[in-house]
């Protein structure tokens, strides 16, 4: 038997023209250059920008006396935590208290902590005779209402305190109950070793003698009072008054962000088309610069919204993820014509979870007649510059803007030269022997709260949670 040979498959030639062949006598479409890291950046956007001359702007307030408290400062070795000495002087008696070596010995003398969940701290009626110092943990503060009922006074978080009238004589009678949420880590302060520390240093004894003199007529908020006389009859003596201002107002300048952007000539001579390579690699560089402008206005340790929301303005979160009843905490403590919230895009989603599990839906219809995600009528917009802690914690802003609001708002110069757009610039600095071009850009901003009450922030918002 013949053995049969396979025979290797033949391609059959070609009848019309190849798509490799054809694709080099065919005009490529091309898109622009793409930059995945532009955002919305919605705070740029929706702030209202002042034109400042000269590069300082001053923001002007009636004169205000010292009131409320400050957070307290910790240091962490393995198990045992200390209060930084120098952070006691934020307590209201030793306000502005500079003497180290007292306050290191008051200091030597907090005594740790731990409580767990449902442990009462303080309990309502009973004698102060103690400073609690939080340094971790969630408390709940509450207190007998008008019809003898519990009633919700707040929560007190990671550096906050209580009991600081125990640092007086008389003490007093505390007004609430601390019963903590989580559990944690607190220093306390005894009376007795206060009064130990009191008995030896002459210093201290002045201070709370200073502490304890009112530094003038003060109204609700702590500004200078105005005074005036009303509801009377006849023609009795009318007070005479003054508008007291700050000695020393706070002055913001502008910021700067910038960068040199270079393009070979060859490149930008030869391979401008169609599109122009100088002018698409100038747009890429502004919108990195754009980028970093609004970041530095919620992160900058100087004009950054979160590092100059006032301590009153600050809330924590009544259990972990933001609800809808941290927003209405919010809105309260920005209760005249309040314009947006801003939180992290992993922030609202969490807000929806604990929307759809309450069965409330957070919508409202924009002017453009589309939903928008909204709570009580005030939008909620994403800003991915509102960082996420290692522990997936965030925080939730609420601002109101404009100056004649009273509000936050954006400073930028009033004209640069060379601008190419507002408050940007674009300089030719030259070109090198290797035939670089080289364009410095600048960008100039910064950002200003008018009045405390502008801004608001909702701290330790849990972004995921184990169901």
């Amino acid at each position: 038997m013949t053995a049969i040979e396979s025979t290797p498959d033949i391609a059959p030639p070609p009848s019309s023209l190849g798509r490799a062949a054809a694709r080099n006598l065919a005009t490529t479409t091309k898109s622009v250059p793409q930059m995945q890291a532009i955002s919305s950046r919605w705070l740029l956007r929706l702030l209202e920008w002042k034109q400042v001359e000269g590069g300082v702007y001053r923001v002007n307030r009636r004169l205000s006396y010292a009131v409320g408290d400050g957070r307290v400062a910790f240091e962490k070795t393995g198990a045992v935590v200390r209060v930084i000495p120098a952070e006691l002087a934020e307590l209201p008696p030793l306000r502005g208290y500079d003497d180290g070596e007292v306050l290191s010995e008051l200091a030597r003398r907090c005594a740790q902590r731990e409580f767990g969940p449902g442990e009462v701290l303080v309990e309502f009626g009973h004698r102060v005779d103690q400073v609690v110092l939080i340094a971790h943990g969630k408390v709940a503060k509450s207190g007998i209402g008008a019809y003898g009922d519990t009633t919700a006074l707040g929560v007190l978080k990671d550096g906050d305190h209580f009991g600081a009238q125990a640092l007086r004589s008389d003490g007093g009678i505390s007004e609430f109950t601390a019963t903590a949420i989580t559990s944690g880590t607190a220093l306390t302060l005894t009376r007795r070793d206060f009064e130990e520390v009191l008995g030896f240093s002459e210093s201290l004894r002045a201070q709370l003698d200073r502490t304890a003199e009112v530094g003038g007529a003060a109204n609700a908020v702590g500004e200078a009072e105005i005074d005036i006389a009303s509801g009377h009859a006849g023609e009795p003596s009318l007070p005479t008054t003054f508008v007291d201002y700050e000695g020393a107002p706070r002055e913001y300048e502008l910021s700067v962000a910038q960068t040199v952007l270079r393009v070979h000539t060859r490149v930008a001579d030869l391979y401008n088309q169609p599109m122009d390579q100088v002018e698409q690699q100038l747009r890429l560089t502004v919108e990195a610069l754009r980028e970093r402008q609004e970041f530095e206005m919620v992160n900058s340790p100087d004009f950054g919204l979160l590092h100059n929301v006032d301590f009153a303005q600050r809330v924590p979160t009544r259990t972990g993820p933001p609800t809808p009843d941290d927003l209405d905490e919010l809105l309260s403590l920005v209760p005249e014509n309040p314009g947006f919230f801003l939180a992290h895009p992993r922030t609202i989603a969490a807000f929806y979870r604990e929307c759809n599990r309450l069965g409330v839906y957070p919508n409202d219809t924009g002017p453009d007649g589309h939903d928008r995600i909204a709570w009580r009528g005030v939008p909620i917009y994403p800003c991915g510059k509102i960082p996420v802690s290692p522990t997936r914690t965030s925080s939730v802003l609420l601002m109101r803007t404009g100056e004649e609001n009273r509000g936050v708002i954006g400073l930028r110069p009033a004209a640069l030269p060379d601008e190419h757009e507002p408050a940007l610039n674009v300089r030719f600095t030259g070109v090198s022997d290797r035939a670089i071009a080289s364009y410095l850009v600048s960008t100039y901003y910064s950002a200003a709260v008018l009045v405390p009450d502008a801004v608001a922030l909702l701290e330790g918002a849990e972004v995921s949670r184990d169901s």
